[in-house]
This record gives C-alpha cells, structure tokens and sequence, in this order.
C-alpha cells in the first residue's frame, strides 16, 4: 500500500521527463537565478515541459483566479544546501553539528527585510498575499496581477485530454530583490495533488485474507495444488507480525526508547489509538503509554472525495503500526495533511521542520518524477535541507510499480524519492522461519498466475507482472556524491553521461505476499464499523520499518540523532551489517500460493486460488552488490549496533 499525492491514489498493494536540473543539484543547490536585460531574475523551472506550442490553446481570462505560493530563498541558499551535507557527512568535520529549528532560520532563513521586499513586490503588481510563513507567502490576484507580477503571459495548454494554465514563458522576480525569492508554484494549475470545509468520511470497506496460511515462511506447503518452478511452494503468510521483523532485521535489545518518529501522510484515520493499541495487545507489542502516539491535524481537510480520503486511513494505520511494532518504544507523531496536494503535504512537512517534531520522519507517498516540476523539486529540497541542518532524517518509499513502464509506459522513478536528500527505501520479499529465523530475501516484484479450472495447472504461468518495488534512474536529479564508488556506473549513467541519483537507497520488506499483518476499523457489509486485520505490503511498509530500525540505532548511539543517513548508510556498503538481497537467493526461482475472497471479504462469491512469483520486478534486478530495487540491501545483525561507533 502506498498513496500517492499527485493521482489520487490511496492505492493497496494488496492485491514523461524533466530538464535535468543544474550540476549543482548533486548538494541540492538552487540552479543559479539569471538576470535578463529588463532587470528581471528568471525563477528556473516554472514554465513545465507540457506548456509547448503546439498545446497552445491561447490566453487564459484575465479575470481568472491564480493562487500561488512564493518561496524565499533565505539570507544563504548555498550556505544551507552546504551545512546540509556536511552535517551529515561522517568524513566532515561539522559532522552531527546540528542546529535548532530556531538557529536554523537565524542562519538560513530569510530576513524581515527580504519577507518585506517580497511582500511589497507583490502587492504592487495587485495580488493579495494571504499568508507568510518561515518558507513561503501565499497569494492569491488574477491572472492580470500574476502576469505583471511573475514577468509571464499565462495561457491554457492542452495536457493529456484536459486543458489546463501555465506560463508561456519561465516566470520571473524582479533583480531588486538580490535573489531573495527560490521559486513559484502555482501559476499552472494542472493536479498536484499535491474551497469549502470537508468532512471526513467513515472507513473504507472492510477486506480480509481467505487463507490457508502459512504461520511462518514454508511452515504450510500447498501440497494440493500444482508444482511451481519444478516443486510445491507454501501458501503466503498469514502476515508478519513484530516479533518476526525485529528479528529479521537485527533489532536486538533496542526499543527505539527515547527517540521520536514523525509520519505524514493525508488526512487521519478517526480510529487510530483504538486500533493501534487493539492490534498491539494482540500480538504481544509493548502497550502504547500515554502520550507515546499523539497528532497535529490541520483545522480543515479539503478535497477528500478526489483524493479518497478514506483510503489513506489505512495507510497512517499501517505506518504507525509497523512502526511501533518495530521500535516499540519510541514516541510517534502523526502529522496529517489537509489533502493529498503538494501543497499540503509540504506544510506538512515544514510542520515537523519548524517545530522540529522529531529526527525520523516515515513517508509512506509519491508520485511519479515526470509529474514532479523543477520548482516543486526545490521547495521539497528546501524542506530537506533545513531538516538535514537540525538533525532530521526523511525515509520515502520508493513505489509500488517498479519501473513505472506498466503503469505509465515510461520507465521512471518516483518523487520525492528522487531527491538527493531524502532516503529512499526499496522493497522486499522477506521469508521469516520458525522461532523467527531470518532466511532470505529477493527484491520485491510479483508475477500472477491463476489456477486452470481443472486445478491441475496454473494458467499462462508464471503470469502476468502486478507490482514491484519502484526503482532506477533519475531524468533529473544529479548523482549525489555519497552514491559515487558505490552504485555501478552503468545504473549512474543510464540517462547521463554525468551520472544520477539511482533509487533506492536501501529497503525492507515490502511483498504484499509475505507482507506485515495490520489491524484497522473498517465498514462491513452491514454497514456496521468493526477492528478487523489483514496483510498488506508495499513500499509504504518497507518505509516505516526502516524509519523504525533507525530509532533503533538511534538508540544504539546514545539518543544522538542520526539526521540525513544517506552518507552513513553508504559508507557501510559492502559490510556483512546489510543483507545482500538478490532475486533468487536459494539459487532456484521462488513463488508462494494465495487464496483469496473473489469479494475481498467471505467466501459467498467464491474463492480465487493463484501463484505469486518472486523476484520479478519488471525490468528491475536485484543482483549481487547494489541494485536499484534494493538498493545497498536490508539492515542485518550488527546494523543497528554499528551506530555505537558514530
């Protein structure tokens, strides 16, 4: 399961590019403002790919309401974009030197007089600036008063079979202003899922598992049914469970205790500490104490019926709970946005920076990167490295669909995955044994076959692909410097010949098939709400788990927080500290049997019994050494002590 902000995807796994951006994005440094002869400063990247000529379809009305945001730059964008890295590089000797929040903006932030300026500037031209925050002021003007303002006639281009408004040329800020604006966002209007007060609305219906199971990884072999790969293969596990994945990944006697972990996504789930403490009194998870889960919400949600409200319910459950499942001790803050819109997920965000909340952050959403514009992609770096700066690391699944060519018939990654500045974590499939031994793993990727209708033979097999761990190249962000020696250079160069960011960094179990059981109020056919559970998979599981195995080393280190662990985790590639998780790691090909409810929660319309390939992530390979579905591999015994010695 992972939800997806831009295309209103609250999607469970259950069951085009951007101009590269400047060298310098390698550090996350804004691409330089260029001056022009009429004294104006072009704000890089806001005129998107898709507002060509040929798209054309003339002005946009004058009267036409434009809402944006202007991002400021702050007294020092390279001075930031710099402590950034070298606060996280262990080779550094400002390495873990973190600033507060409040140190942070007296450092980086902007001015009282830049904020000024800005503001000025933009009433002159007619907007009304309807907030100011630490990051950004927020205006709203028609598109005559943005027009004056940004330097850009705004017109409507055809996008796909819709028809929606940009700049006909890159937007612009006066010279004046000596740099103080970043970016704009806002002035297109095509989705970036990111206005009246909207109600949430109660849970999704109810699914459930059919079975049979298996307890543990091969303890249930579906002896009945047809061979796989030359052998009888087990039926899925039932779901793991805490006890099994903090021994797969080496959590020893480390609890997370003391250390604080933040979750975004969208919305929040009504039933949240009912299900959490529910589930976690049923499978032998330490009890939440009081205060250990708490919320910040915003006062009102908006667009809950376009981004499926109810579906993201599922995915906080999901995030919180494997969390605490794996650092049972640490305190978790949940922080909902108002949709699933960039916007508000970046306030989300900004949330946690700002008050510094805590020092992992869990994002369990994305998008894919051609949907991504370079102006965004600053705002979100920006985000980053302020949180980089105070010591706050940000974990991002890396998606659900593999290369995206099935999904979106381009072979892309995700965002903000993507970013040099977030750790992106891939997924696995992960066989757990009796008295929970840690067996093996192959990348996430899952091919489906059903069984013939005589039950002798499987139809087509091995199938059809369903989804994988999302992976590969970046089109627009630079090879960060701590992947250099590290990811082969033919994944680094695949779309540059001056190397990119590969995602992921690194990963965890992910497999909807040997997936994590969670438990969640949802809504029977009866119409009755009750707590019932179910396993469940994606890269949105892989996420939370890793953000809880860093408590853990977090811990390991004395409390002392880890902050952006990109450069840590890379300088222990190679170590036995990882698994290193290839595709067929037994030497054979693996699969595992489902059944499942034709209705998704009883037997009344009938059964559909299928085999599940691993390892068979669309053009994605897990091999030996550093692959792009699992990037440097999973923690392993010793990981989490290793942090001792930083």
């Amino acid at each position: 399961m992972r939800s997806n902000r831009a295309t209103v995807r609250a999607s469970v796994s259950m069951a085009a590019t951007l101009p590269m951006l400047a060298g310098a994005l390698a550090l996350g440094i804004p691409a330089a403002h260029a001056a022009d002869h009429s004294g104006r400063d072009a704000l890089t990247g806001t005129k998107p790919l898709w507002a060509t000529a040929k798209a054309d379809k003339g002005a946009a009305s004058d009267s036409a309401l434009v809402s944006a945001r202007v991002f400021l730059a702050g007294r020092d964008a390279r001075g930031l974009a710099a402590y950034a890295r070298a606060v996280a590089d262990p080779s550094s000797a400002a390495y873990g030197k973190y600033l507060s929040a409040k140190q942070a903006q007296a450092r980086f932030g902007a001015t009282k007089a830049q904020v000024a300026a800005v503001k000025g500037w933009l009433k002159a031209a007619g907007m009304k600036v309807t907030a100011v925050t630490p990051h950004y002021i927020a205006v709203t003007g028609d598109v005559a008063a943005a027009e004056k303002a940004f330097g850009t006639q705004l017109h409507n281009y055809a996008k796909g079979s819709k028809t929606y408004r940009a700049p006909s040329s890159t937007a612009s800020a006066p010279e004046a202003l000596k740099g103080a604006v970043l970016t704009v966002t806002g002035l297109d209007n095509a989705p970036h899922r990111a206005s009246h007060k909207d109600q949430l609305p109660p849970p999704d219906a109810v699914f459930k598992n059919s079975g049979p199971f298996s307890s543990y990884y091969g303890s249930n072999i579906a002896s009945t049914l047809p061979d796989a790969y030359g052998t009888k293969i087990p039926y899925a596990v039932k779901g793991y469970t805490g006890k099994q994945l903090r021994a797969a990944y080496g959590a020893g006697k480390y609890t997370g205790r003391g250390v604080r972990i933040a979750i975004t996504d969208a919305y929040a789930s009504p039933t949240i500490a009912y299900d959490a403490a529910t589930y976690a009194n049923k499978h032998g998870d330490a009890a939440w104490t009081t205060g250990q889960l708490r919320q910040v919400l915003p006062k009102n949600y908006t667009k809950t019926k376009e981004c499926g409200a109810a579906g993201w319910y599922g995915e906080e459950t999901l995030d919180v709970e494997a969390v605490h499942a794996v650092a049972p001790a640490a305190n978790v803050t949940y922080v909902g946005a108002a949709s699933c819109y960039d916007d508000d997920l970046l306030d989300s965000l900004s949330k946690i920076v700002d008050g510094h909340l805590a020092d992992i952050v869990s994002n369990s959403w994305g998008d894919i990167e051609a949907n991504q514009t370079p102006d965004l992609a600053a705002a979100y770096d920006q985000v980053f490295q302020f949180g980089a700066v105070e010591g706050i690391g940000f974990y991002f699944s890396s998606g659900d669909n593999g290369d995206e060519v099935a999904h979106t018939g381009t072979k892309q990654v995700d965002t903000p995955a993507n970013s040099a500045w977030v750790t992106a974590v891939g997924g696995t499939s992960l066989a757990v044994g009796k008295d929970n031994t840690y067996l093996w793993e192959t990348g996430w990727g899952t091919e489906k076959a059903s069984l013939s209708a005589d039950g002798k033979s499987w139809t087509n097999f091995p199938g059809a692909y369903t989804s994988g761990a999302g992976g590969g190249t970046s089109r627009t962000v630079a090879q960060p410097y701590y992947q250099k020696g590290v990811v082969p250079n033919a994944l680094a160069t695949a779309n540059n010949a001056a190397g990119n960011r590969v995602v992921p960094d690194i990963s965890a179990i992910a497999d909807p098939n040997t997936g994590f059981k969670v438990g969640q109020t949802q809504t029977f056919p009866d119409g009755s709400q009750q707590y019932s559970e179910y396993r469940i998979g994606g890269t949105s599981l892989a996420a939370p788990v890793i953000a809880a195995v860093q408590a853990l080393a977090q811990e390991a280190r004395g409390g002392k927080a880890i902050g952006f662990a990109n450069p840590t985790i890379y300088a222990k590639y190679g170590s036995k500290l990882y698994h290193d998780v290839t595709d067929t790691p037994t030497g054979t090909e693996l699969a595992v049997a489902r059944v499942d409810f034709l209705n998704g929660f009883d037997a009344a319309d009938g059964l559909a019994t299928s085999v599940r390939s691993l390892g068979k992530d669309s053009s994605l390979k897990a091999v030996k050494g550093y692959d792009d579905v699992t990037g440097v591999g999973t923690p392993a015994n010793g990981y989490v002590d290793s942090y001792r010695r930083h």
